[in-house]
């Protein structure tokens, strides 16, 4: 006769451990979506940068990559899907620690719930392409919001499927996607670079030739987030075989990204003069893709926009769950984040409520005027929310590690220098940033073009994170908060969901 398990009790189990580097990439590459960025992002970039954006990208690179060898020097020694919440709750206090879980946990919901309109705008477009132009009766316009929203809830929905099903599966489905997304974007980079009209310059590779350091600095803090998103590879070293997989996949997605968008950009100016690839914005790339080839070579760029964009929002469903898995194992989240599903091996309920989130803020911009504005003004100024938590988690490297100052040069390099001077340059971005848009307006005016509608959803997003942090502490009475230290992520013991498989 079987046991019956109290209710009170549920059975144990943990996230399994059945990925390599290949997977990390996988991961860190479609969250940082290269295609997407190159696609919609190469227009803005210019705007700022002129025919230096190659320059310009190769200089944001630098302190990212102090950022990324800060996260693989924290994940080497203590490897937590928790990632940057833990290392810097551990290292420099449980509030900031809170904090940078909670911008990135908030970040990420609004993101997904922009990207999943944006997923479906681009299904429709390419759904014209093949001659669909409506369905049931209803129009299949790219440019309506509604039906955009709804396409984009039914793409999230699938990528949630995969996510609960195993990071494994999503693994495979995000590796085909890239492929072919990465194999489009080279041909037609090549392309342009070969047949492209425009002279090529060694001062394209100039940062000093950028017009002013006001210029400079937007145009970094742009490009900065461009590269955002290589971490999300660090939130599944609890289900890599070895921790450092976790590390070598997000430091081979990050050099990968800086040379697609390096070769990319130089691509985009042998075919196109300052104007006309400015006018284009976020049509550059299909732009590009017409310009050179006929139909339906033509029409292959949005194709892989619209296998990145599916991408990027499915890898930003996994970290997002696995971020608040973390959370809540530490109490500073309810437990309900912390149920494992007994087949998958996943965090099927946090994913699944990840979801249900992201699809009700979606909904409601599509409802409230109001909201569309802000989630549109919070995508718009992310950056900020990227330099806190990137900025505070390498801070949290050169503390913790400080004493390699006392081991050598290389050693206080590696262990300190870099991740301490990343950090400043990051937080610099972000001041600066800041200091831009609380001096842009002159009034307060709820569209994203106002300075300091800009300045209120970040702030929003810490004040929201200080509220959540006292109720953890004061009410949850967390671990985090009441020990300094939070449960070790080899110790905890994780309910499994008692669903069926």
């Amino acid at each position: 006769m079987a046991a019956v398990i109290p209710e009170t009790e549920p059975p144990a189990t943990a996230m399994r451990r059945t990925l390599g580097v290949r997977d990390g990439v996988a991961i860190a590459a479609s969250s940082t979506a290269a295609t997407t960025s190159i696609g919609i992002g190469m227009g803005v970039l210019a705007l700022y940068a002129g025919r230096q954006t190659p320059a310009l990208l190769i200089v944001a690179f630098l302190p990212i990559l102090g950022i990324a060898l800060s996260y693989a020097r924290l994940n080497r020694t203590e490897p937590h899907c928790g990632n940057g919440y833990t290392w810097v709750g551990r290292s420099l206090g449980a509030w900031p620690g809170f904090l940078t879980g909670w911008v990135v946990l908030v970040a990420n919901v609004v993101f997904m719930a922009y990207t999943s309109a944006v997923t479906g705008s681009v299904i429709l477009q390419f759904a014209g392409k093949l001659g669909l132009h409506s369905l049931l009766g209803v129009p299949l316009d790219p440019g309506s919001t509604g039906v955009s929203t709804v396409i984009g809830l039914v793409a999230l929905v699938v990528v949630t499927v995969t996510a609960v099903t195993g990071v494994r599966s999503a693994t495979r489905l995000q590796w085909v996607l890239l492929v072919f997304e990465y194999a489009v974007l080279l041909v037609f980079c090549t392309w342009a670079i070969v047949s492209g009209d425009q002279p090529f310059s060694w001062s394209w590779l100039d940062p000093f030739a950028i017009g002013s350091v006001r210029s400079l600095a937007q145009g970094l803090v742009l490009a900065v987030f461009v590269f955002w998103g290589w971490d999300a590879a660090f939130t599944v070293n609890e289900e890599t075989k070895n921790a450092s997989d976790a590390a070598r996949g997000g430091l081979i997605a990050l050099l990968a990204m800086l040379g697609l968008l390096v070769f990319a950009a130089i691509a985009f100016q042998r075919a196109m003069g300052d104007g006309e690839l400015v006018a284009q914005g976020p049509q550059a790339l299909t732009y590009l893709g017409a310009r050179l080839a006929p139909e339906p070579w033509a029409s292959l760029p949005l194709a892989a926009l619209m296998c990145s964009a599916f991408a990027s929002l499915q890898s930003t469903v996994i970290p997002t769950a696995r971020g608040a898995l973390a959370m809540g194992r530490d109490q500073t989240l309810g437990r309900r984040w912390t149920r494992i599903h007994p087949r998958y091996g996943s965090p099927a309920a946090g994913t699944v409520m990840i979801m249900a989130i992201s699809a009700a803020v979606a909904v409601l911009a599509v409802g409230i005027p109001r909201i569309n504005l802000m989630i549109l003004t919070a995508v718009n100024s992310i950056g900020l929310i990227v330099s806190l938590y990137y900025g505070l988690t390498a801070l949290a490297c050169a503390v913790r590690f400080r004493g390699a100052l006392r081991e050598g040069p290389l050693a206080a390099l590696r262990c300190v220098l870099v991740p301490g001077l990343s950090a400043l340059a990051l937080f610099g971005l972000g001041a600066y940033l800041a200091y831009r848009y609380a001096t842009m307006s002159d009034h307060f005016q709820a569209t994203p073009d106002n300075g300091w509608f800009l300045l209120l959803i970040p702030g929003l997003f810490v004040l929201t994170g200080l509220v959540a942090a006292a109720v953890a502490k004061w009410r949850r009475r967390s671990p985090y908060f009441t020990t300094g230290r939070g449960t070790d992520a080899d110790t905890i013991a994780l309910p499994m969901d008692r669903r069926p498989a």
